[in-house]
């Protein structure tokens, strides 16, 4: 077992498991591998300091760039709605239409902002969005050995865009399928793009994206990284993928939740602000090389 596995905070369900995906990787090398990734509180941090960081929504929420009545009822919407997406008693389809009601209700009322797509950089560097620590080498290496990074994020594509940029790791390799606000000729936002996509609607978003995660006719080994339950999907546009190492970040309510993320993800980071785990098992893959 990697020394990086035996960390007090990595919790793995079967062990002998981990183990023989991560040595099918290791023979795959880094030609064969792609990452899929989901972004807010999976790439970057839950919290630094005892305080929450912000998600890529959150950001927009939280900025000048809004009212005072609109940042009041994102805030009432968060309340009402994240306590049912984390719900471990409630199933995905009873959370589904409650999701989109969400995120629908929390997009017209940003529309309403007449946000301007300058707008957005002065926003993403005045917040306390962070990516989690050692960010800079996992980008820098898959970019290093040609290893996509495929990002799947329920936030905001063009503030978590911004957030990679000015951390200097937004490399050709990144690809990124998220929500994207839609400018008119002035720079002004008057709507979102395409299909809504949220928390519970990755597995779909990923049939339709399949394109993206084919590009690389190589790359049938898969490292998943996710937070959430509706994260596990998010491989399921691969071709004949051939093995699957699923790591799952378990940032909140970590009692109430840990059984169902011990029997969903093969390996459980608890509270874990890192990228440590994951940096390990990559440098394990591409050592073979």
């Amino acid at each position: 077992m990697l020394p990086v596995l035996a960390k007090p905070n990595v919790c793995i369900r079967d062990r002998k498991r981990v183990e023989e995906i991560i040595l099918s990787l290791q023979n795959g090398g880094a030609s064969k591998l792609q990452i899929i990734s989901d972004f807010d509180m999976t790439l970057t941090r839950f919290a630094h300091n005892g305080k929450r960081c912000p998600t890529s929504h959150n950001i927009v929420d939280t900025s000048r760039l809004i009212s005072e009545d609109c940042r009041k009822m994102l805030k009432d919407l968060l309340d009402t709605y994240y306590p049912i997406e984390i719900d471990p008693s409630r199933s995905v389809a009873e959370k589904l239409p409650l999701m989109v009601e969400w995120w629908t209700k929390a997009h017209g009322c940003l529309v309403e902002q007449k946000i301007r797509k300058d707008q957005l950089e002065m926003a993403v560097r005045e917040s306390d969005a962070m990516l989690r620590d050692g960010f800079k080498p996992f980008f820098d290496k898959l970019y290093e050995h040609s290893i996509p990074l495929v990002i799947f994020s329920a936030g905001i594509g063009d503030v978590l865009e911004e957030i990679i940029r000015q951390a200097g790791v937004f490399h050709p390799n990144v690809k990124v399928v998220s929500n994207y606000m839609d400018f008119d000729e002035n720079g002004v936002l008057q709507a979102f793009k395409g299909e809504l996509i949220h928390t519970y609607n990755k597995q779909e978003g990923a049939l339709k994206n399949s394109g993206l995660f084919n590009q690389q006719t190589g790359s049938r080994n898969i490292i998943l990284l996710g937070d959430s339950m509706g994260d596990l999907s998010m491989a399921d546009g691969v071709e004949n993928a051939e093995n699957i190492l699923k790591i799952g970040y378990l940032n909140d309510k970590v009692e109430e939740r840990r059984e169902q993320y011990l029997n969903s993800y093969d390996i459980v980071l608890v509270k874990d602000e890192s990228m440590d785990v994951v940096n390990g098992i990559l440098q394990h893959i591409i050592a073979k090389n």
